[in-house]
């Protein structure tokens, strides 16, 4: 047990250390910069593009997108210059402060789509070989892990990322992440079930 003691002192210390790697004042000052597009509280922007949601998202996918946007298997410039600055402490406090946040979802969906969309979560589209939403991203649209939440994230994004999925995503087939597993779900929906 004294082993077994001393082993937990020290990884809980290097957890410690870690963790208070990164200052509040440079959590607080990467988190103002971050708002600059995703909004107060992190709760996704509508402008000239619709800006993901952050608040309550799944630290391991918020990591894994990082990754894609710093090897460049994601495209997006701005994020490429924005994420490959970040040490990985930092990345560990901002996707631990994004997942705590919780704010109101901007909404704004059409409401009329309301019925066939959760059909499509909960059922899938068994003729488009297309597998229950849920099955992946939970039945709360909460995610977990690799999978990110979906629950509170603006519509249009998301419509916006299906669509162009390709064009996005999987830019080097040698190092895939765990984000391949949307791109044959992504090519077999329609338009009109995005």
């Amino acid at each position: 047990t004294a082993a077994f003691a001393t082993v937990f002192s020290v990884t809980a210390k290097a957890e410690d250390k870690t963790a208070s790697a990164v200052s509040a004042q440079e959590l607080k000052a990467k988190t103002d910069y971050c708002k600059t597009c995703h909004g107060v509280s992190a709760q996704g922007f509508r402008g000239a593009f619709p800006m993901p949601r952050l608040a309550g998202q799944q630290p391991e996918y918020l990591k894994n997108q990082l990754s894609a946007f710093i090897e460049r298997r994601r495209t997006n410039p701005v994020m490429f210059n924005v994420a490959h600055v970040l040490s990985p402490s930092l990345q560990e406090a901002l996707t631990t402060y994004f997942q705590k946040l919780d704010p109101k979802p901007l909404g704004g969906a059409p409401r009329e789509l309301v019925a066939a969309g959760k059909q499509i979560y909960e059922e899938g589209v068994p003729s488009a070989e297309v597998p229950p939403c849920a099955s992946c991203h939970g039945p709360d649209a909460h995610g977990a892990d690799a999978f990110p939440r979906l629950a509170g994230q603006l519509h249009d994004y998301v419509s916006r990322k299906l669509t162009s999925w390709d064009k996005e995503r999987g830019q080097d087939p040698a190092k895939p992440d765990t984000s391949a597993i949307m791109q044959p779900i992504a090519h077999n929906l329609t338009e009109a079930q995005i």
